[in-house]
C-alpha cells in the first residue's frame, strides 16, 4: 500500500506491506484521514513528547528518527478480519475506530508509534472492540471528525460548564472551533470566541459562537468590564461583601452563615467566573489568560504547547484561578461523539476546509503552518 511516512522531519509517499490483521483485529480502507495539530507539532518536536510521555510509562511515542506513518483521526470501510473476531460489519461497511491497536502485546497509539501504521494510506489496522459503525447515511468523510470532536467533547465534559455560564474560547483553530461546537450542544448560552484570524473568527460564526473578538483590537477580558456577574476588579466585591455580610448578620434567628451557603447552592453567589477555554498552546498564552480573566475563572487547558512555559502564580493565586489540564477522550466520550455526529446535535462541517491526496500532504503540513483560511484539512487516500 502506498503511505505517508514521517522520517526526520521529511514526509514523503512510500510503497509499505499491507496490514495484517491478527486476533481481534480489523484492516480498514482509509476514507479520509484528518491532519491533527498534534501532527504538525509532532514532525518537529517528537522527541520532547516521547520524553515526556516515558515519564507516565507511555514508552513507544514516535521520536524524529523513526520512520512512523502519522494520522489518527480518521473514517474507513471495512476490508478484512483477522481471526477471533466477531464480524459485526460486512464488508465495505463505513466505520470509525478509537485510535489505538495492540502491536507486539502493547496498545499503541495509532499514528504516533512506530510499532503501528496511521491513516497517512491506504489501510489502517484497529481493534475490533473499538469499531463503531458510522450509521444514519453519515458522511464518511465528515465522519473522520470524530476524533477532534471527541477532543472537544472531552473538554467541554470536564468544565462542567453551566448552560448559563459564559464561556470563552481563546483560539479558534480546530480545536478551538470543535469546542465551540460541543459547547452550543451542551446548551451553553454565551460563547465568546477569540482569534487574530478574521477568517477563523468567521468560522467561529458558523461554529455558533454569540460574539467573536479580535484581540489585535479588542481584548475578550474587557467584555467584563462592569459585568454584574464576573468581575475583573476585586475592590467592588471586598466592597459588595462587607454591605452583603453587614445586612445578613442583622437578620434575627437565622445564622448568616448558612445564608451565605445556601446562595451558593443556589448559583448566587458572587465568587464566580467565567470558563476559559485555551485552545492555543503556544508559550505566554496561558499567562496571558492568567493575567487578563476576571476573578474565579476556570481555565481548561486544550491546546498542546510542546515547550517549557512561564506563568505567574501569584496573579492566579490572588484571582483564584482553576486550571484544568485535559487529554483526549475515553471510548464512550468517542461513541457519544460519533451519535451526535450521526443524529445531527453537530454539524462539524464548517471544520473542513479542504481536502488533499497523499502526495499532497507534506505540502499541506507546510501550509498549514500558518494558513489562516483553513482549518481541517482531510487526506483522500484516493487522490
Amino acid at each position: 500500500m502506498k503511505a505517508v511516512v514521517c522520517e526526520r522531519t521529511e514526509l514523503s509517499v512510500r510503497d509499505l506491506p499491507d496490514p495484517e490483521p491478527g486476533p481481534g483485529q480489523v484492516v480498514l480502507e482509509v476514507v479520509r484521514a484528518g491532519i491533527c495539530g498534534s501532527d504538525l507539532h509532532a514532525r518537529f518536536h517528537a522527541d520532547e513528547l516521547a520524553e515526556v510521555s516515558s515519564a507516565i510509562g507511555m514508552t513507544d511515542i514516535m521520536r524524529t528518527t523513526d520512520a512512523v506513518v502519522m494520522g489518527h483521526e480518521f473514517s474507513g470501510r471495512v476490508a478484512s478480519y483477522g481471526p477471533g473476531t466477531r464480524k459485526r460489519y460486512a464488508e465495505g461497511t463505513p466505520v470509525v475506530a478509537f485510535p489505538m491497536v495492540r502491536r507486539e502485546g502493547a496498545m499503541q497509539m495509532i499514528g504516533l508509534s512506530p510499532r503501528c501504521t496511521g491513516a497517512y494510506a491506504e489501510q489502517v489496522l484497529v481493534e475490533d472492540a473499538f469499531l463503531f459503525e458510522v450509521d444514519n447515511g453519515y458522511s464518511p468523510e465528515l465522519a473522520a471528525l470524530t476524533e477532534p470532536m471527541a477532543v472537544a467533547h472531552h473538554a467541554v465534559r470536564k468544565s462542567r460548564i453551566g448552560k448559563g455560564e459564559t464561556a470563552v474560547v481563546v483560539g479558534c483553530g480546530p480545536i478551538g472551533l470543535a469546542v465551540i461546537l460541543m459547547l452550543k450542544a451542551r446548551g451553553v448560552r454565551h460563547v465568546v470566541a477569540s482569534d487574530y484570524s478574521a477568517a477563523r473568527r468567521a468560522l467561529a460564526e458558523r461554529c455558533g459562537a454569540d460574539e467573536v473578538v479580535d484581540p489585535a483590537a479588542t481584548s475578550p477580558w474587557s467584555t467584563f468590564e462592569g459585568h454584574k456577574r464576573y468581575r475583573t476588579d476585586a475592590t467592588p466585591l471586598l466592597d459588595y461583601a462587607h454591605k452583603a455580610i453587614g445586612d445578613l448578620r442583622k437578620v434575627p434567628f437565622l445564622p448568616w452563615t448558612r445564608l451565605v451557603r445556601a446562595a451558593e447552592l443556589a448559583g448566587q453567589s458572587p465568587q464566580q467566573g467565567p470558563v476559559v477555554f485555551e485552545c492555543v498552546g503556544v508559550p505566554g498564552v496561558l499567562d496571558h489568560v492568567i493575567a487578563g480573566a476576571p476573578l474565579y475563572t476556570r481555565v481548561v487547558v486544550v491546546g498542546v504547547c510542546m515547550e517549557p512555559d512561564r506563568i505567574t502564580p501569584v496573579m492566579a493565586i490572588n484571582k483564584e484561578i482553576s486550571l484544568q489540564f485535559v487529554f483526549a477522550y475515553d471510548p464512550a466520550e468517542y461513541a457519544d461523539t460519533l451519535r451526535m455526529l450521526t443524529s445531527g446535535a453537530v454539524d462539524p462541517s464548517p471544520l473542513h476546509t479542504g481536502t488533499v491526496g497523499l502526495g499532497e500532504v507534506a505540502q499541506a503540513f507546510d501550509d498549514l503552518g500558518s494558513a489562516e483560511h483553513h482549518a481541517k484539512v482531510l487526506v483522500d487516500p484516493t487522490a
